[in-house]
């Protein structure tokens, strides 16, 4: 039978082995094509995709399993969950794959793209660029329809060439940028904070004006310190909480 394809993962020893498996996988199901396989390949397959000890694999898929993404049957084998959706803690360890998992899983509108002058409280990061390419896009709900975030995202231009906008639609910019334009990502800046709904937030997510929002701001560097991403993404403040979770050395 066959079975479904998660992506790769390039571990980072400072974090916990079996996290990043289980981030790495989420994003590959939460992402995956309506066509895809559901039943996951064995245990001992995907510890040696992964490169880890069956006992971490174990431990990353009974995260998956007590978020309801996988299930698990005895002889027939680990199961994709159809209808599994993402919810609504956005958890923050540290690594890309945790941002790419959480920014996974929802129905995704392109509202539009096309170069902006890039705006002065954001002139730090681009400070050889006086225009960047904006991409616009809208996540709702996959089961209600409604509108859960909306999403702002400037690119530098010479990258925003090789960006294909059906990725777009089934990835977070993150993703793409690793994965099919080539950036080796060296970190990612969050800053959230909370603020009130602007005229065109209250409108595309269906909330009242001046209503509580999250407001994130993530900023994507790349190996040589270069800032390639800053996403500006504005959450329903009634669907979404943030948790950051530090570990001790």
């Amino acid at each position: 039978m066959t079975t479904f394809a998660p992506d790769s993962l390039e571990l980072n020893r400072k974090l916990p082995l079996w996290y990043q498996v289980s981030q790495s996988l989420r994003a590959s199901i939460l992402g995956r094509r309506p066509e895809d396989p559901l039943r996951l390949p064995t245990e001992d397959a995907l510890a040696t995709h992964y490169g880890v000890s069956v006992l971490t694999m174990r431990q990353a898929l009974k995260e998956l399993e007590a978020e309801g993404l996988i299930s698990r049957h005895r002889r027939r084998g680990t199961f994709i969950e159809p209808s599994a959706q993402r919810g609504s803690p956005v958890r923050l360890l540290g690594s890309v794959d945790t941002i790419v998992a959480q920014q996974s899983g929802e129905r995704t509108t392109v509202l539009g793209h096309g170069p902006v002058p890039v705006p002065a409280e954001l002139a730090e990061h681009f400070p050889d660029v006086g225009e960047a390419v904006a991409y616009r896009r809208l996540r709702c709900d996959e089961t209600t329809g409604e509108p859960t975030n909306w999403a702002e995202n400037l690119i530098r231009p010479e990258l925003a060439d090789r960006i294909d906008l059906a990725d777009l639609a089934r990835w977070p910019m993150t993703k793409v940028l690793r994965d099919a334009v080539g950036v080796r990502i060296s970190r990612i800046t969050d800053t959230v904070e909370a603020r009130l709904a602007d005229p065109e937030t209250a409108r595309l997510l269906a909330v009242p004006l001046l209503s509580p929002i999250l407001h994130y701001t993530g900023v994507t560097y790349d190996e040589s310190g270069r800032v390639v991403d800053v996403a500006l993404i504005r959450y329903r403040g009634d669907r979404f909480s943030f948790t950051v979770t530090v570990d001790a050395p």
